[in-house]
């Protein structure tokens, strides 16, 4: 962008969203095993602590397809911070499991709305040059809300804290109350915020959509070029539902948006996230601290790859992101099996358990570089503007259903199938993921969003819409 404030205000704006997403990923792996001590609650209801997130995420990212058409990107994300403050206080002073549970579906649908109205106001904000660092920007923001997360619970874990700050107090009570704090950052910060011009193109406010494009572009001539496109973009006669029964290439676009956010969930990663601490307790590692250690160099990884993910998004691109990404995920999950595997026959040297942690990092690196921000990046850019709410609702719906799918799973399948099989499982999903990437993932790094709606709209195979 042009204009350097707006610019920075844009992105910092969209990637504290990211951050709260980030954060209440990260702070349930550290929280879970302390309210398991705490309540002596089951397998299965450690799964629903876990899923009753995705849950309300999923339902906030179905509202959300009105909500953002109706409201706005700018005032969805303003909604999404106040409903995540209040799950969060909700969850920090919960009496028992089950307003856990109530608490837990209201965090989950605010991250819901994040997940849709970020990545979306930041794809319609940015110039085509830096559109896709600016989304995997937004990533890395999730990546450091996860580290964050899981260093404050490796801190939360360690009693010593509790003195030094003269507390008693349930640990896992403080990993939900520090959350508190980007909350009420979130909020403030998107009062300031510009609205999309393409959603105020899609009311009929012409004249403040021009505008904001003049102060965000490189001077009047691309931002009316910008605003022109942006007008024959809405010369389409149905929008949203009406528009997916009636255009099959809009179908097209909307069920790849479903099936790329299905590849990320079923990487395996997000468990990863979830249960480290159950994985590394597998592995070897006996105490809450040595496992939550571990977990905190899972989160480092995963930051310091997603700068990787920013330089590529917009220099090799999407797709070969995706096609490494996926190897080298389901190399990592396959090893991370076998390790597994030899640990709980008893028949691994000390060492192993240093290397699963090692190779738990090389599979999170895989999908730090690749589909956690390339999916997002994609689903963005794919949809026509007068479908693009439907379409991204959809997309985001099933993420947050697939994910709530992992985490409602994962236990159950590691006592049912085993562990070193429910690796190999994710491991042989990745290798798939290759093979669809390669037939129907497009290239679209450096496209105007208007150019690829024309491709798409055209008939062309969704594999080449970025041409």
């Amino acid at each position: 962008m042009a204009n350097s404030k707006s610019s920075k205000l844009v992105t910092f704006a969209a990637s504290i969203a990211g951050l709260l997403f980030g954060l209440d990923i990260g702070i349930i792996s550290g929280a879970l095993p302390f309210i398991v001590n705490e309540w002596n609650i089951t397998i299965h209801e450690q799964e629903w602590v876990v899923s009753t997130m995705m849950l309300g995420a999923t339902i906030g990212a179905i509202s959300n397809g009105w909500l953002s058409a109706a409201l706005g990107r700018k005032n969805s994300l303003l909604v999404g911070g106040i409903m995540f403050g209040v799950g969060t206080l909700g969850c920090a002073l919960a009496p028992d499991i089950f307003v856990m549970y109530v608490f837990r579906v209201i965090q989950g649908f605010s991250i819901g709305i994040a997940s849709f109205a970020a990545p979306l106001y930041l794809s319609e904000m940015s110039d085509k040059s830096v559109r896709g660092r600016r989304i995997a920007t937004y990533q890395l923001m999730v990546t450091i809300g996860i580290l964050a997360a899981f260093l404050s619970d490796t801190a939360f874990s360690v009693q010593e804290t509790y003195s030094m700050l003269g507390l008693d107090i349930s640990n896992w009570r403080l990993m939900f109350a520090v959350l508190m704090l980007p909350s009420i950052l979130l909020i403030f910060t998107v009062m300031s915020m510009p609205k999309s011009p393409r959603w105020l193109a899609s009311k009929g406010r012409l004249v403040e959509a021009r505008k904001i494009l003049r102060e965000i572009r490189n001077g009047e001539r691309e931002a009316d070029e910008e605003y022109e496109d942006i007008i024959r973009s809405l010369s389409v006669k149905q929008s949203g539902f009406a528009l997916f029964k009636a255009n099959p290439n809009f179908r097209r676009s909307v069920f790849l948006g479903m099936v790329l956010q299905f590849m990320q969930q079923f990487t395996g990663m997000n468990i990863l996230m979830y249960y480290a601490p159950k994985i590394f307790e597998i592995a070897g590692f006996s105490s809450p601290t040595e496992q939550m250690f571990s977990t905190a160099f899972i989160g480092l990884a995963f930051v310091l790859a997603t700068f990787i993910a920013i330089a590529m998004a917009d220099s090799w691109g999407r797709k070969p992101a995706l096609k490494i990404g996926f190897t080298v995920m389901g190399l990592g999950m396959f090893g991370l099996g076998l390790l597994l595997k030899y640990v709980l026959e008893g028949d691994a040297p000390a060492y192993f358990s240093y290397l699963a942690v090692l190779v738990s990092m090389v599979c999170i690196v895989g999908y730090a570089m690749s589909a956690a921000p390339m999916v997002w990046v994609l689903c963005s850019e794919i949809q026509p503007l007068k479908g693009r709410d439907f379409g991204i609702a959809c997309s985001t719906t099933t993420n947050w259903a697939s994910n709530m799918v992992l985490g409602a799973t994962f236990l159950s399948l590691l006592n049912g199938i085993g562990t070193a099989q429910t690796f190999w499982m994710y491991a042989a999903f990745n290798f798939m993921f290759i093979v669809v990437t390669l037939m129907f993932v497009p290239e679209t790094k450096g496209v105007t969003l208007e150019k690829i709606e024309s491709n798409l709209m055209s008939g062309n195979k969704l594999r080449d819409i970025g041409a």
